[in-house]
């Protein structure tokens, strides 16, 4: 969230049903930034409250995505359509084109920044994928550049609302790289416990836990900087247009 808001200009902070909207502008251009929280249900939640307010022109999911082919940390991903992976189940969600909007302007920028290979499709999964092994298998069984567990419920919402939809994320860790420690433990009440247990069981995991906190860093890096140059080159376009809310 820190790392969006970064590439800002001061704004001002509004609740909407209880949900805390930053509003920014910069060129006569209005972005609003939302936190969604970790995982679909609190994306699916947030977006409805966003997208139910008001009209929009675009709808972003920005924030970290683990790299689902060969990249470095801190590389862009954009996603054009999204896949939703619980279990074996894959189950797609269908980009949402409208042809000479805010979403067409948008990629016009963001493909003089992105490499094209870069740019593809996403999945998003209900837990945290954590060994290269299964990493690998999720590339090979979805073919998507790209996995997180928000994006899927957004696109969701945004055809709801007929709102059209882009994923930009930051790699913070990689293909073939195995995570420190099972991250899952921490998404239930219940087991903050073990997974502290497990930290002091093997002291060890510490070293991990450093590297993938400088991962993110340098991933929270690229992505204000990519901001910063996506709210500048968009901002030199007069054409006035609705605010494009910004989902994490």
């Amino acid at each position: 969230m820190s790392a969006v808001q970064a590439a800002f200009p001061p704004g001002i902070e509004q609740c909407l049903d209880g949900l805390l909207i930053h509003v920014y502008s910069i060129g006569g251009r209005e972005y609003w930034l939302a936190q969604t929280g970790m995982g679909l249900e609190k994306a699916r939640r947030c977006a409805t409250q966003v997208v139910g307010s008001r009209s929009f022109d675009l709808m972003v999911s920005t924030g970290f995505a683990c790299a689902l082919i060969d990249v470095d940390i801190g590389a862009l991903l954009v996603g054009l359509e999204v896949v939703r992976r619980t279990g074996q189940c894959v189950v797609p969600v269908q980009p949402l084109v409208m042809p000479g909007n805010e979403r067409n302007r948008a990629l016009t920028c963001i493909e003089a920044m992105v490499p094209p290979e870069h740019i593809g499709r996403f999945v998003s999964t209900d837990r945290v994928i954590g060994s290269a092994l299964e990493k690998r298998e999720f590339a090979k069984s979805t073919e998507a550049i790209g996995l997180d567990m928000e994006s899927s419920a957004l696109a969701v919402e945004a055809q709801r609302a007929q709102v059209p939809f882009l994923i930009i994320r930051s790699v913070s860790d990689l293909l073939d790289e195995d995570l420190p420690l099972d991250f899952n433990l921490f998404l239930r009440p219940t087991g903050w416990l073990k997974g502290i247990g497990t930290v002091l069981a093997a002291p060890s995991r510490l070293w991990g836990l450093g590297r993938f906190r400088r991962q993110s860093a340098a991933a929270a890096q690229a992505l204000t900087e990519f901001f910063q140059r996506y709210t500048a080159a968009m901002a030199t376009n007069p054409q006035q247009r609705e605010p494009a809310p910004s989902e994490q």
